[in-house]
């Protein structure tokens, strides 16, 4: 299916089921490693199921927000989770290719993504809270010291691969020869490392940490839009951790569009969804947290090694 072509009904309906499904699934994912590290930590701590039963509470609440909180308070969590949304629709956790191909470019979820960031860190600007405020710089100075190296460890692949299109290189990733192998694995490498860190996890983030350190944009929310805003950063978490699976283990995929084929991918992309949140839970359960002046200097050498990526590219290693 070429990029610019409009895909048909049965690939839309797929891509649309698929993101509705992340949807769905984002309260257990994040249930899931709260349970983690509650067994790290030996005690009894929620239910994998806990999430579920807060958003519902909160959807049942009223929405209360500060006197003096603007428009952009009030829309970033339907940004946040549309954002979302936007890139499970063309992620190719499934199938061969992307599903929605339209917003299946590399550099539009990289766009996707720096948005959904950009109106998460304005909110807590916007509700004129001292907490908010100082949550939002946090955001934004993680943020520019993340993504430069995401970038380049994704544009690494798309040289390699000569394209931009998600399903492509993904495709290519799965059934062509590698002619930098070297510069692919140490991409997959940095590109892990960097999700990691936007998936919120310790010892960069901690979903549950104090309110003026982490969620300081979460502060002022309430009711059903703190139900929204924790739907769309559990969705953020399990979008990039397929978002790396789509790209770096593409693997056991559907052939086709039948039932039978779409199952077996389905299990299989369960199967390393859950190594994925395994790992990521031990990870960030096994080690101290960051002083945040400090991040520096576990990102930049990171940095570094993505920069080693694009020159084994350069000399085809």
């Amino acid at each position: 299916m070429s990029p610019l072509e409009m895909p048909s009904a049965s690939w839309i309906m797929l891509a649309v089921v698929q993101a509705l499904l992340m949807l769905l699934l984002a309260p257990l994912a994040t249930g899931f490693s709260r349970v983690i590290r509650a067994k790290i930590h030996s005690r009894k701590g929620p239910g994998v199921l806990q999430d579920y039963r807060d958003i519902y509470k909160l959807l049942q609440r009223q929405s209360v927000s500060p006197s003096n909180a603007g428009f952009i308070f009030w829309i970033t969590p339907w940004v946040m989770v549309i954002t979302m949304l936007l890139i499970g629709m063309a992620l190719p956790t499934v199938t061969q290719v992307s599903p929605f191909p339209i917003s299946g470019d590399i550099i539009t979820d990289i766009y996707l993504l720096a948005i959904f960031r950009f109106f998460f860190a304005l909110s807590g600007i916007d509700s004129n809270s001292m907490f908010g405020g100082l949550g939002s710089s946090r955001e934004l100075t993680l943020g520019i010291l993340v993504e430069p190296m995401l970038i380049l460890s994704i544009v690494v692949v798309a040289l390699a691969m000569g394209t931009t299109d998600l399903g492509y290189i993904s495709h290519a990733m799965a059934n062509d020869s590698w002619h930098s192998p070297l510069a692919i694995i140490l991409a997959g490498l940095v590109c892990a490392f960097a999700l990691f860190i936007e998936m919120g996890k310790l010892p960069f983030d901690s979903a549950e940490a104090e309110q003026e350190l982490q969620e300081g944009p979460v502060t002022e929310y309430s009711g059903a839009g703190l139900a929204m805003v924790k739907l769309g950063l559990g969705l953020k978490q399990l979008v990039v951790a397929q978002f790396f699976l789509a790209i770096f283990i593409p693997w056991g995929k559907a052939q086709s569009l039948g039932f039978g084929s779409l199952f077996s991918a389905t299990v299989i992309l369960f199967i390393k969804l859950f190594v994925v949140f395994f790992i990521a839970g031990i990870a960030e359960n096994t080690m101290a947290r960051f002083r945040f002046m400090k991040i520096h200097r576990a990102i930049f050498p990171v940095f570094l090694v993505a920069v080693l990526a694009l020159i084994f590219l350069i000399f085809g290693w």
